[in-house]
């Protein structure tokens, strides 16, 4: 949904913008089309990878950075609350998809990797290797809902009690037994998207995001998230709505409910037919936008 996201943020020619994902380069190359001269656009990712991606013009500042210090950066560079508009597409790249040595994907046999920094934190096998069986199963659970999570958990555990599991090969072998011969990689899919999503503090960093973007983005500011899953969805739907990730809504004095955002998408944008045929990873994609309100 490249155009349909970056036409929700009525790129200014003069303004400042955010692509607090940079994966490809492709969203930041369309803003950057719109952009002016004096516009300036600011590129963060933590995957070196993607940094490499950015656009080489002088009105580009990549940084490589967790999105979750995304008002840090902000302030840091002088644009604190100057911010017109920000971007952020939560999916995994195709590049790491297709890159076996990352680990994120089934697909291959390769190290069983998943971070989106390979040179920091504990990667998948470290997790799934030293996590307890009840941990391993609530995360399955919550960030996959995996379906038999626990029994999932003690097959894992089982494998590893013989030998540590290291590759997406060994852990897809342990999966087996609970496989369907009917579209195994849509269970094989959930988990992975569990594990990588832990291993890379996920929905932490997400919440962390929304509170950034929110003070950021100047009155009349637009922020535009492109989410993969319900979890993620959920998160964005509820922060726009009520300024909460959790969906709490707090009253002042007077009993209004002020929300740092007006909601432009009352329903998410979804991707085309065209698109899901072009890129069959598209097909979960929800984009939802929001206008910051005055400060």
């Amino acid at each position: 949904m490249l155009r349909e996201s970056v036409d929700i943020l009525e790129v200014n020619p003069r303004g400042v913008y955010v692509d607090a994902t940079l994966g490809g380069g492709g969203h930041s190359s369309a803003i950057l089309s719109r952009l002016g001269p004096e516009g300036r656009l600011i590129c963060l990712d933590m995957d070196p990878d993607a940094v490499a991606n950015a656009p080489q013009d002088s009105r580009v500042i990549p940084v490589r950075t967790n999105f979750r210090f995304i008002h840090n950066w902000v302030r840091l560079l002088g644009y604190d609350r100057a911010v017109d508009g920000i971007l952020a597409d939560l999916g995994v790249s195709s590049h790491q998809f297709d890159t076996p040595g990352r680990g994120f994907s089934f697909r291959f046999d390769a190290p069983l990797d998943m971070r989106m920094n390979s040179k920091a934190g504990e990667s998948a096998a470290d997790l799934i290797n030293t996590c307890s069986e009840e941990r391993l199963a609530d995360i399955l659970h919550l960030y996959g809902e995996v379906d038999g999570s626990r029994r999932v958990a003690s097959l894992i555990c089982s494998a590893r009690a013989k030998s540590p599991v290291r590759t997406t090969g060994e852990l897809n072998a342990a999966l087996a037994p609970i496989l369907p011969a009917v579209a195994p990689h849509k269970v094989l899919a959930r988990i992975y998207q569990a594990l990588r999503i832990e291993v890379n503090g996920e929905m932490r960093s997400l919440g962390h995001l929304l509170r950034g973007i929110a003070r950021s983005l100047k009155p009349g500011g637009i922020a535009a998230v492109i989410t993969y899953h319900s979890l993620e969805d959920r998160m964005v739907k509820n922060f726009f709505r009520s300024g909460d990730p959790a969906g709490k809504e707090c009253t002042d004095i007077y009993g209004r409910r002020p929300s740092p955002f007006t909601v432009i998408t009352r329903k998410p944008v979804l991707p085309g037919e065209n698109e899901v045929t072009r890129n069959t990873r598209a097909r979960s994609a929800k984009l939802r936008a929001a206008r910051r309100t005055e400060l």
